[in-house]
């Protein structure tokens, strides 16, 4: 199955007539403003500090720390280009791990004491090359973003899995070696990780972070308790069971670190998982009810926000107002989670026309937006729009949508994306990201993160034979 490609839309006309036909009430504006009333020029002010415009950049990882979870230069000139992007919202700029045993690949950054001073460096770097390219930082809003990967965890070798779990799950157990109770986490483990949240936390503010993200997203631990309902015990079953987890992070956060501002990511809604079919083409793994998803409607492929609403009020009860959110998870329904016309090494061709995800992203996003207009709701899943970005994103924060738009795989290929729109440069179109998936299929197969097609610098690394190489063995075994 094939659909057209972003990049052949040349004009709004062009553009409106594939949305037309794909029956997507998608917001975009012909005209881009300038200045600073343009719509994602004005400022927000959130509990955690000034952001300076709408623009804002989500956690990217490069799989590229050291084994014991420092930065290394790669991981710094990601950050750099971070600061020179322009955006003034950093949601966390990349997960780090609260403890080894967390990380979701042997390179993932660990936040503690023996890396507290290269985290404080990473954000200090950022900090500066924003203020030589754009002549202030005041208004630019630096968070960290905190995790434990839970079922995800690859910490010590990048070809094992390591499981922690919530719950026995009957799709995902066997298709990510989490097949017996050992890989459970108790009560009391998580109520330990609890408390490596909080210690973490601390140091993050010793580092300079003026806030942190308690990730609720992608499967990750976070999320998965969220899903928790058939679980035994305090962290599971009720609502209140299942939230248990962020507000005793929180309380504990603000007992110790009554300074530090705190945001969350969350997949506000969930599918079941996904799985090639006989064409290569995205099948769900089981038909019939699916009852793991958070934020979804029972059937495995529907949305119910009556839950990510209730979340919504929790944070307002919490205290926090920066909620950014996403959905499903990049290793089991990608296509719903950051649309793409090109699938990963281990992913599966798209089951809908992209543009489909980001139109499904952003209405539940809205409606969000809508329940809490006091919340600073950040919108993801943009990339796949490409040239038309900057035109959805005006739309959508113009007209109260979101207050703020995230740019994740766009970042790596077209850093300087956020600056060039509100300068009303024209955009480089070399740049723009096509959603080749690269970014992803190198770390699946143990290389580094990084737009290889597209940046010139990971052009002419010696990792990019190595994927053309992985890339040419899948085809030729579909």
């Amino acid at each position: 199955m094939s659909y057209p490609r972003v990049s052949t839309f040349k004009t709004a006309e062009q553009f409106r007539g594939r949305l037309q036909q794909l029956g997507l009430d998608l917001p975009f504006d012909e005209t881009l403003q300038i200045g600073a009333q343009a719509p994602l020029a004005t400022s927000l002010q959130s509990r955690c500090g000034r952001i300076g415009n709408r623009w804002c950049i989500l956690p990217m990882e490069g799989w590229d720390g050291t084994t014991d979870g420092r930065p290394t230069e790669l991981t710094e000139r990601r950050w750099r280009n971070f600061g020179l992007s322009g955006a003034k919202l950093m949601w966390g700029c990349e997960a780090v791990a609260v403890r080894p045993d967390g990380r979701a690949n042997p390179c993932q950054l660990v936040l503690n004491q023996q890396t507290l001073g290269d985290l404080a460096a990473l954000r200090e770097l950022l900090v500066q090359t924003h203020l030589q390219r754009f002549g202030t930082a005041d208004d630019l809003l630096v968070g960290l973003q905190l995790t434990h990967s839970g079922r995800f965890a690859r910490p010590f070798e990048k070809a094992r899995m390591q499981p922690r779990t919530a719950y026995r799950h009957p799709l995902l157990d066997r298709r990510f070696g989490a097949d017996t109770d050992e890989c459970l986490l108790s009560d009391d483990d998580l109520q330990q990780l609890t408390e490596d949240f909080v210690r973490a936390s601390r140091l993050a503010w010793q580092a300079g972070f003026a806030w942190v993200d308690i990730k609720h997203c992608h499967g990750y631990l976070g999320h998965e308790l969220l899903s928790g309902y058939d679980r035994p015990g305090r962290y599971g079953g009720s609502f209140e069971n299942r939230t248990r987890f962020l507000r005793e992070i929180v309380a504990g956060i603000r007992a110790e670190v009554p300074g530090l501002g705190i945001g969350v990511r969350l997949s506000i809604f969930d599918y079941v998982p996904f799985q090639p079919g006989a064409d290569g083409i995205g099948v769900p793994a089981a038909a019939g009810a699916y009852s793991q998803a958070f934020g979804g409607d029972g059937s495995g492929q529907g949305i119910d926000l009556q839950e990510p609403v209730r979340f919504g009020q929790l944070l307002r009860e919490l205290g926090i107002d920066l909620l950014c959110s996403t959905c499903g998870s990049p290793y089991y329904n990608p296509h719903i989670q950051r649309p793409a016309l090109f699938p990963p090494s281990d992913g599966y061709q798209p089951p809908e026309d992209p543009l489909c995800g980001v139109a499904r992203q952003i209405r539940a996003t809205a409606e969000l937006k809508r329940q809490f207009p006091d919340l600073i709701v950040v919108g993801s899943g943009y990339s796949y729009l490409q040239e038309w970005l900057p035109a959805v994103g005006q739309a959508v924060v113009s007209r109260g949508m979101a207050d703020s738009i995230g740019l994740g795989r766009m970042v790596l290929s077209y850093p300087e994306l956020p600056a060039d729109s509100l300068n009303g440069q024209i955009l480089q179109r070399r740049k723009i990201c096509r959603t080749f998936s690269d970014c992803t299929t190198g770390p699946r197969n143990g290389l580094v993160s990084g737009c290889y097609p597209l940046d010139p610098f990971y052009r002419e690394r010696p990792e990019r034979a190595v994927l053309a190489a992985l890339k040419t063995g899948h085809e030729e075994t579909e």
